[in-house]
């Protein structure tokens, strides 16, 4: 097996692989139409579903793609012609939603909240109401990686099914990280992706939907790569992915949901809960401020207020780290400037450790502490 330099991301995706990832790309070249990388692919399927408890009534559609490339499949694919989708949008990817939507020209009735800022269940459903014989859909994201912020995934899909609404959920930087029961907390599709939480490689995207959701949709015929319904049945009739899949990123994933398996996923919760509450502590006692408020915080990801330093570059600071094998993310929220620290992926408390030690000999020998 090829040892590859290890480097700590806490950028927010893609994260920190175990050199077990990277090496199961290493396959012998097959056609990914032969019934051996079909039996794969299902079982990668099979091992979605289970992560999401959605056994039930659920199935799983895999795309070759990254997360906004399932986000735009799943609504170009399931909200009618003649109906629209409610947005809920606390940050950046709450706004991409609504680009994708503008970019098909699907309706969408936004509820648009201050970035970082949570959702005000009341108002939500005042909006549903007066706007509920035109929407099929409501559609948010659970952990908002642009500020770290966890919206309430169990009440605003039980507020959506009150309301005969369906939801779609982008769970990109929450699914294998955070506890998701689609079935108790009533997700109709929820999206995510291969490089976050489940610690897989870029490039595979995937939908895990309602099964009786997801038949509806069979006549909606608004895109056609991304059609989710037409590669569900592809998949589940000839073992195979529609169009050309990237193989070897599949056994990379096949590799990394063995690895969630094995550590079990209470403990991966807990290991990344309990990265962040290391940050946290020091963060603070270094004079730090954090944009989203403790008990909305999805201990995933903090956004940074920048410091009040004349001495202070965030490049300057990237680079230092960057150096010195730690990568970090700059973040922008209105006028706010932050930066973002993530502590997800192949990486435990003696990292973070490491990464804060050299993150404040930095800060001291640029007088910025």
């Amino acid at each position: 097996m090829k040892l590859v330099k290890r480097n700590i991301l806490l950028n927010p995706g893609p994260a920190t692989t175990t050199d077990t990832v990277k090496n199961a790309m290493v396959v012998p070249d097959i056609c990914p139409r032969e019934l051996e990388f079909g039996e794969l692919t299902l079982g990668v399927r099979d091992d979605l579903i289970k992560i999401a408890h959605g056994e039930k009534n659920h199935t799983c559609v895999l795309l070759t793609a990254s997360g906004t490339g399932g986000v735009e499949a799943c609504l170009t694919s399931v909200v009618p012609q003649n109906k629209s989708v409610l947005i809920v949008s606390n940050g950046a990817y709450g706004e991409r939603m609504q680009a994708i939507c503008d970019a098909y020209g699907i309706s969408h009735v936004d509820y648009n909240i201050p970035a970082g800022k949570p959702v005000d269940l009341f108002k939500l459903e005042e909006l549903i109401k007066s706007h509920k014989v035109d929407l099929s859909h409501v559609a948010f994201i659970h952990h908002e990686t642009t500020v770290g912020i966890l919206n309430p995934l169990n009440e605003i899909c039980t507020l959506t099914h009150k309301y005969n609404l369906e939801n779609i959920v982008d769970a990109m930087s929450s699914f294998a990280g955070i506890d998701i029961d689609v079935e108790r907390d009533h997700v109709d599709y929820l999206v995510s992706s291969s490089n976050k939480c489940i610690q897989a490689m870029a490039g595979i995207s995937f939908v895990i939907a309602r099964l009786e959701s997801l038949k509806k949709t069979a006549g909606i015929k608004r895109n056609f790569y991304f059609n989710l319904w037409a590669n569900f049945e592809y998949l589940n009739k000839n073992k195979q992915f529609l169009f050309t899949p990237p193989v070897q990123t599949l056994y990379a994933l096949r590799q990394a949901i063995n690895e969630y398996n094995q550590e079990g996923a209470y403990n991966r919760y807990a290991r990344y809960a309990s990265m962040y509450e290391i940050m946290k502590k020091r963060v603070l006692e270094l004079g730090f401020e954090f944009l989203v408020e403790e008990k909305y915080h999805a201990k995933l990801l903090t956004s940074i207020l920048d410091p009040k330093s004349s001495h202070y570059s965030f490049n300057e600071m990237h680079d230092y780290l960057f150096e010195r094998g730690f990568t970090i993310y700059p973040g922008k929220v209105g006028s706010i400037n932050t930066f973002r620290l993530s502590n997800i992926g192949e990486i435990y408390p003696s990292d973070i450790q490491d990464f804060l030690n050299i993150f404040e000999e930095y800060l001291r020998l640029k007088k910025i502490i």
